[in-house]
């Protein structure tokens, strides 16, 4: 290997590495005020690069019927607790609430695709219609689950997984596709050339970071997601509703996810089921900062930046098999230094 080759491994490092530190951060927002590892994360990768690459046929992505769907089920079974609750009244806010934003957005979606939008606007309709699916998963799947166990939860997370795979093959076909760069520009630096693609992904990442830093430590709704995860009940006691909690956590999860995907579609080709790879090499990320530090998570996902890039150009067959191998170690030791205490019968 010589340098000019390390050069370019070290960029691919980092280009991955700063989509892996999103999805760390979303997987670990998810864990900790909802408790759920959430497996599908990566869904809404593939989804964000396929409704765009739909869009840009002129055609209306499958993603648009989903959320339809979604938002029917989510409003039926809402009015069944509000009834079984006796409180019929509220059941007209209930349809407003869970009915209006989504046919909002379909609509949108519906009259906008066939017009060949610029480039951006199709990324904002893009980023609308993904990260709806997010409220809209957690209350038809997760929300009726909100006080079973951790494992109870990681089955269901993995059920739609496979529901979404399923969806994805339907909606968008099994060929893969590129979108196009956001920009075309050639950056020399040196004997490195940076593409102005890579150049997105490192800004958008690191001014999402900064927005995710303000946003948990400035803002009301921040320091409410921050509550919840360091204490569901006394959230609760003090008026913090969890529920809201975990519909804003998945709703950022689902903007993440989506505006990642939108980042790296230009870059690699993404297939109905790329998103279980990228995610859980996100999850692994997370579980250096042992689903909870925000800051281990992003040096563990740049370090799995690191090891993909370099085994890719070593042991190009076993690259994956490197990256999953060091979560090994990473439990062991998270094992060894946590404390244990028996579980009552």
């Amino acid at each position: 290997m010589d340098f000019q080759v390390f050069l370019l491994l070290a960029q691919d490092a980092l280009t991955n590495g700063s989509i892996y530190v999103l999805l760390a951060m979303a997987t670990i927002l998810i864990f900790g005020v909802t408790r759920i590892i959430f497996i599908p994360q990566g869904e809404f990768v593939a989804y964000g690069a396929l409704t765009l690459a739909t869009l840009q046929t002129g055609k209306v992505p499958g993603t648009v019927w989903l959320v339809l769907v979604l938002a029917v089920v989510a409003t039926a079974m809402e009015v069944v607790r509000l009834q079984r609750a006796g409180a019929s009244r509220d059941i007209p806010a209930a349809f407003a609430r869970n009915l209006l934003p989504p046919l909002v957005i379909s609509a949108v979606a519906y009259v906008c695709a066939p017009l060949n939008l610029h480039l951006g606007w199709q990324v904002l309709l893009t980023i609308m219609i993904v990260t709806m699916l997010g409220p809209l998963l957690y209350r038809v799947a997760f929300r009726p689950l909100a006080d079973a166990s951790v494992l109870i939860l990681l089955i269901a997370a993995v059920a739609v997984h496979f529901s979404l795979v399923g969806l994805g093959l339907l909606f968008f076909g099994a060929e893969g596709v590129r979108t196009p760069a956001f920009s075309e520009a050639q950056i020399p630096l040196g004997t490195l050339t940076v593409n102005g693609q890579s150049i997105w992904v490192y800004v958008t990442s690191i001014a999402f970071i900064g927005f995710l830093a303000y946003f948990f430590g400035r803002t009301m709704y921040g320091k409410a997601l921050r509550a919840v995860a360091f204490n569901r009940n006394g959230a609760r006691l003090v008026g913090i509703s969890p529920s809201l909690a975990g519909t804003l956590a998945f709703a950022l999860a689902a903007l993440i996810g989506c505006l990642s995907g939108i980042l790296i579609g230009p870059i690699t080709t993404i297939y109905y089921d790329s998103g279980f790879l990228i995610g859980l090499k996100g999850f692994v990320s997370a579980i250096v900062g042992g689903l909870a530090s925000y800051p281990m998570a992003a040096g563990g996902a740049l370090l799995v930046g690191v090891l993909e890039s370099y085994s890719s150009f070593w042991l190009s067959a076993y690259k994956d098999v490197v990256v999953f191998t060091m979560i090994i170690p990473v439990l062991l030791w998270l094992s060894l230094k946590s404390v244990h205490f028996e579980e009552e019968e």
